[in-house]
Order: structure tokens, then C-alpha cells, then sequence
């Protein structure tokens, strides 16, 4: 028993949560710092030949996990060690505390007054007139009165005992829902261009929902940097009524415990004309080795496939540049513009069709974290409010009931220099003098 209360005064120790809050709080940032949830292959090709920090390639970050922390089994432990410790505390200390203050203390002499943080004494000329005084004016100024015929008890502010409590509860509520969203959640990321669908499955494989993309827009400035992108969708549940719903970056979807945010934008195909072709949409993919968001296809001009040239865009909106295979620039396609003659043949471009980037997650951890946000914040503001205790008690002469002293000391968790401020105010609306 003896080695299990250690270990408990050991768990819940300030200081080892807030060591663990701050090993929590490093891991957090270290994970916005390096990708999450990428292939496998990525971390190996990246961190494999340019180690990180150049220490850690890409095999030992993927031993550590640190290509998902937050679902890693370290962060996890972190987290249930947190929430323990913060379970322990409240148990040991926050618990006790608030049952205790919520307990009447009866002081009975005046020497037990003396030991307090605040004590006073003054002479009343009528001793129960001043106790009966003293205790009207604590009542109107919101103070609980317990009274008895030569002292009185008071208190004020107990609701800020419960503060403490409230706070960590919140925290093992957030910590609850952290984990449970990293171990449940579902997250996909998926390129839609205008009139896809996408259709999400339950576990069972049964069509929970169709999101069909009906529009996606992007907004640039003058300068054709991108501001701002929407994307018109339609959700189709089985059984149920069409729903349209725009999102656009910063205004996701929620819908039915599920969350799409508009994340990227990419270029998807382009419709192209040779000669007197009908129009072909083509496929476009990314070609990260030209440079940042960088866009093309290779396309023949011959009918046996040679002699092919390069397409490459950044911007739905062009120019779309067409290079030999050496590398030389043979012109410029304007999407809707007339055509250009590329290698005797004219060439020209229609229109180039944007995709929109979606991210879908469902947290079923998301209520457990909000809740416990607003249980933390709550607990914060209750744990500002001062818990005041009074107490007085008369000191009868042996003889006489007149010219009796009374006793008045006091206690407070915070502000005790206000308290010792007001304090003297009240006393002076006491009949009697200071002694």
C-alpha cells in the first residue's frame, strides 16, 4: 500500500503533467511540420536522401512513426498517461478541496481566529447587536451565513472551488476525443473534376453517399494569383432528397457527423482540336520536375505517334505552352482562342477543365472535443472567482454581557490582499472600536 499511494502522489504530480503537456505540445507541432499520412514510398524517396535534421532518413522515420503521429503509439501513450495523471490529481486534491469547502467550519474560540491569514478584534458595546450587524451586512453583500447565538460563519465564492474540477474533466474529455478520433476517424483526399461523383461507403460496403462536383470556380486577383476557390456540390443519400451545398477554403461541409473541406485545386484535362478533329478531352498530370504546379501531356502529331510535343499549363486560364522535344518553344494556345499551326499542323486548344481538391474526415471524437473545450474554458472562468471564509466570535466576560470583544478573522485562496482591503470596511460598520 505504501509503495501505491507513491506511485499515485507520483502520477498526479503538477509537475510531471505539465511535463507531459509539453511533450504533448512538441509532438503536435513536429507534426504540422513534417507530412502525415503520405505513402510510404514518399517518406523513403524525401528523408532517404536528405535526411531530417540529418539525422533521421526515411526508414527510421517510418520505424518512429512520425508519419503519423497522431495516431502513433507513443502520442496515444502520452495522452492516456495525461489523462491518468489529470484523473489522479482531481481524485487526490481538486475532489477533496471542493468537498471540504463546501463543509461548514465551526471556530468556537477566539484563538482559533488568531491563526488565520486575516484577524481582527474591536470592542461592542453590545456584542449581539454587532454579530446581528456583521451578519446583515455580509448577506447583502452575497455572502452564505451560518449563524449562532456567539459567533457566525460565513463564506463566499464557492462555486470557484469547483473550477479546478471542471478543468480537468475537460481536459481528460479533449484527451478522450483525441484519441478516439485518431483511432476511428477516416480521412480521404480525392481530385473531383466538374459532374464526378464520388460515392462513400459504409464498413458493410453498402452506398452511404454520392457527392457529385457540379461546378468548381476559382478566383484570382490581377496579378492571376489564386484568392479564393468553390465548389458547388451534390449530395445524394440513398433514400433520401438531393441536397446542394457550396463550400469554398475556411467554409466546409458538415454533414451527418462528416466533414469536406475544400482543400486544392489541380487541372484535370484539356480539350483539344487537331486540324479539323473533333475536339478531344485529354487527361492532364502533374510534372513536379518543371516546377510547382505545373500541368501537361505529351501529345503526337503524327498519326504513328512521333514527333511528339509537350503541353504544359499553370492556370486554367493559360496559356497553354507547346514545346519540341528538344525543349524549344513552338507558341502559345490561348483555352478558346483561334488555333496555331504546331508542326504544319493547326492545333488549338478549347478549354481546360479544373478539378477540384476535397478533403473528407469523419472524427466521431469531434463532440468529446468540443465538449471539452467549452467544460475547460468554463472551469477557467470559474476558477478566477476568489473563495472567501469568515468567521466571528464573541469573547463573553466572565460577569458582564456589555463591552464584549469580537473576533473576526478570514481566509481567501487569491486576492487576499483585496480581501484584507475590504475587510477593515466592513468591520467599521460594526458598532464598536478597533482594539
Amino acid at each position: 500500500m505504501p509503495a501505491l499511494r507513491r506511485l499515485f502522489a507520483l502520477l498526479s504530480d503538477l509537475r510531471l503533467a505539465i511535463l507531459l503537456l509539453l511533450l504533448i505540445a512538441g509532438a503536435s507541432a513536429l507534426g504540422t511540420i513534417l507530412p502525415q499520412n503520405e505513402a510510404p514510398d514518399l517518406y523513403l524517396e524525401r528523408f532517404n536522401a536528405d535526411p531530417w535534421l540529418g539525422l533521421i532518413n526515411g526508414e527510421q522515420m517510418l520505424q518512429l512513426q512520425l508519419d503519423s503521429i497522431y495516431s502513433s503509439v507513443w502520442f496515444l501513450s502520452l495522452l492516456a498517461w495525461l489523462g491518468l495523471a489529470l484523473i489522479l490529481c482531481s481524485w487526490r486534491r481538486q475532489w477533496p478541496a471542493l468537498l471540504a469547502t463546501t463543509r461548514w467550519i465551526d471556530y468556537r474560540q477566539p484563538r482559533q481566529l488568531s491563526k488565520l491569514a486575516l484577524a481582527e478584534s474591536i470592542h461592542c458595546s453590545d456584542g449581539e447587536s454587532a454579530l446581528d450587524m456583521l451578519s446583515s451586512q455580509l448577506q447583502k453583500q452575497g455572502w452564505q451565513v451560518q449563524r449562532h447565538e456567539d459567533r457566525l460563519a460565513a463564506r463566499r465564492g464557492v462555486i470557484g472551488k469547483v473550477g479546478p474540477l471542471l478543468v480537468h474533466t475537460g481536459l481528460v474529455l479533449l484527451l478522450i476525443g483525441a484519441a478516439w478520433g485518431a483511432l476511428s476517424g477516416n480521412r480521404l483526399e480525392r481530385f473531383l473534376a466538374p459532374g464526378r461523383a464520388l460515392d462513400l461507403l459504409d464498413p458493410s460496403g453498402n452506398n452511404r453517399l454520392s457527392l457529385t462536383l457540379e461546378r468548381f470556380a476559382i478566383e484570382r486577383d490581377p496579378a492571376g494569383r489564386t484568392e479564393q476557390f468553390r465548389s458547388t456540390l451534390r449530395l445524394d443519400p440513398p433514400g433520401g432528397p438531393s441536397e446542394q451545398r457550396m463550400i469554398s477554403v475556411n467554409h466546409p461541409l458538415r454533414y451527418r457527423g462528416m466533414t469536406v473541406y475544400q482543400a486544392d485545386w489541380s487541372l484535370a484535362a484539356i480539350t483539344v482540336q487537331i486540324g479539323k478533329s473533333p475536339q478531344l478531352q485529354l487527361p492532364l498530370r502533374s510534372f513536379p520536375e518543371l516546377g510547382e504546379q505545373i500541368w501537361g501531356l505529351v501529345l503526337p502529331t503524327r498519326p504513328d505517334g512521333s514527333e511528339p510535343v509537350l503541353m504544359s499549363t499553370s492556370s486554367e486560364q493559360g496559356p497553354v505552352q507547346v514545346f519540341d522535344a528538344d525543349g524549344s518553344l513552338l507558341g502559345n494556345l490561348r483555352p478558346g482562342g483561334a488555333s496555331t499551326e504546331i508542326k504544319g499542323l493547326p492545333l488549338r486548344v478549347a478549354e481546360i477543365m479544373p478539378a477540384s481538391g476535397l478533403l473528407l474526415k469523419r472524427d466521431p471524437g469531434v463532440p468529446l472535443v468540443y465538449a471539452g473545450f467549452a467544460i475547460t474554458l468554463l472551469g477557467g472562468g470559474l476558477s478566477l472567482i476568489a473563495t472567501r471564509q469568515l468567521w466571528a466570535v464573541l469573547d463573553p466576560p466572565p460577569f458582564q454581557a456589555s463591552n464584549r470583544k469580537l473576533h473576526i478573522g478570514g481566509l481567501c485562496n487569491r486576492n487576499l490582499a483585496g480581501f484584507a482591503a475590504e475587510l477593515p470596511i466592513l468591520i467599521s460598520r460594526v458598532d464598536g472600536s478597533h482594539d
